[in-house]
C-alpha cells in the first residue's frame, strides 16, 4: 500500500511517500481503507521531534481517518466490513498513524461515519472536534444561556468551538483576523464577530455581555492572562489548549477574587469513553448540519510534505494563507 512516513523526525522534507505491507487486524483491530485524512498542527510537532513515547519504526504520520472497514480482526464487535467509520487519537501515545491507504486500528478508537457524512467532513472534524467537545462539556461545563469567547473563531478547533457552543444553546463571540473572516465567523453561527486587528476585543465583550463571558477559549500560543481575566464573568471558565513552552506572567489576584477556573486540555489523554461521548455529539450534530468541516485545503496524500510545510507557515510562521483544515486523499 502507499503510505506517507518517516524514518526519522525532523523536517517536513523527511516524509517519505512509498510503499510499506498492508497491515492485518488482529485481535480488536479494524482494517479500514481509506477515503480521507486531514492534518493538525499537532502532526508537524510529532514529525519534527516533539514526542513523549517512542514511535514505530518506520511511523505513518497523522492522527484523523475516515473510510471503510476492509476487514476484522477476530475480537472485534462493534464493526462489519462495509461499514463506514471515522477516527482521531491514531499516530500517539506510541500508536501508528492514519496517511496510509490502509489502517489497522483498535476499534475503541472508532465511531460509525453518518450516511450523509462524507468523509472529508468526517476526517475535518475529527480531533479538531474532540478537542472542542471536551473543552466546552467535560472541562467547562457549558449550559445553554451561557457566553463563550473564542480566540480564532475561523481556525481548525476554534470553528469547531463556535458550532459546538452554539449547538448548546449558548451564546458566542468570536474575533478573525480580517473583515471576511469575521463574517466567517458569523455564518459558523457566532452572535458577534471582532476584527482584532482593527478592533478593540475588550470593548466588543463588553458591549456583547456587560458582565463578561462565563467560558474564554484560547487557542494562542501565548496568552495573555491579564486580558483573558479581565473578559471573564465571576466563576468564569478559561480553557488552554496551546503553549507547550509558553511561561507568560498570570493575574493571581484578579483571577482568584473572580472565583474563575483554568484548565488545560490535552485530547489525546482522554479515555476511548470520554471521546465516544464526544463524538455521539459530533455525529449528531454533523448529519443536522449543525457541525461543518472547515476545510482549506485539499491535497493527494503524495503531496503530505507539502501539506505539512504549509500547515507549519500557518501555525509556526503565522503567514495567514490558510483558512481552515488540510484534508488528503490516497
Amino acid at each position: 500500500m502507499k503510505a506517507a512516513f518517516i524514518h526519522e523526525t525532523g523536517p517536513a522534507a523527511n516524509i517519505i511517500h512509498g510503499e510499506l505491507p498492508t497491515p492485518k487486524p488482529t485481535g480488536a483491530e479494524v482494517l479500514v481503507k481509506t477515503g480521507a485524512v486531514a492534518l493538525n498542527p499537532v502532526d508537524t510537532y510529532i514529525r519534527n521531534g516533539a514526542n513523549y513515547w517512542e514511535l514505530p519504526k518506520p511511523f505513518v504520520i497523522g492522527c484523523d481517518l475516515a473510510g471503510t472497514v476492509d476487514a476484522v480482526g477476530p475480537d472485534v464487535t462493534r464493526f462489519k466490513v462495509g461499514d463506514r467509520v471515522w477516527c482521531t487519537n491514531q499516530g500517539l501515545m506510541g500508536r501508528q498513524g492514519t496517511f496510509a491507504e490502509y489502517c489497522a486500528v483498535d476499534e475503541c478508537w472508532l465511531y460509525p461515519t453518518p450516511d450523509d457524512v462524507a468523509d472529508e467532513t468526517a476526517a475535518a472534524c475529527a480531533l479538531v472536534g474532540v478537542t472542542a467537545h471536551l473543552g466546552l462539556f467535560r472541562e467547562a461545563n457549558l449550559q445553554a444561556g451561557e457566553s463563550v469567547f473564542v480566540h480564532g473563531g475561523t481556525g481548525g478547533v476554534g470553528s469547531m468551538v463556535v458550532q459546538m457552543a452554539k449547538a448548546a444553546g449558548a451564546r458566542v463571540i468570536a474575533t478573525g483576523g480580517s473583515d471576511e473572516k469575521c463574517a466567517r465567523c458569523e455564518e459558523l453561527g457566532a452572535d458577534a464577530a471582532v476584527n482584532y486587528k482593527t478592533q478593540d476585543i475588550s470593548e466588543a465583550i463588553q458591549a456583547f455581555s456587560p458582565g463578561g463571558v462565563n467560558v474564554v477559549w484560547e487557542t494562542l500560543r501565548e496568552p495573555d492572562f491579564d486580558a483573558l481575566t479581565s473578559y471573564l464573568a465571576e466563576r468564569g471558565r478559561l480553557i488552554l489548549m496551546a503553549g507547550r513552552d509558553a511561561r507568560p506572567e498570570f493575574p493571581v489576584g484578579p483571577f482568584y477574587v473572580k472565583g474563575c477556573s483554568m484548565h488545560g486540555l490535552v485530547m489525546f489523554k482522554a479515555t476511548p469513553e470520554e471521546l465516544r461521548a464526544c463524538t455521539d455529539d459530533m455525529n449528531h450534530w454533523m448529519s443536522e448540519g449543525k457541525l461543518q468541516a472547515q476545510i482549506g485545503e485539499t491535497f493527494p496524500l503524495s503531496e503530505a510534505a507539502a501539506a505539512h510545510r504549509l500547515q507549519e507557515e500557518n501555525t509556526l510562521q503565522k503567514s495567514g494563507t490558510l483558512a481552515g483544515k488540510i484534508v488528503l486523499k490516497p
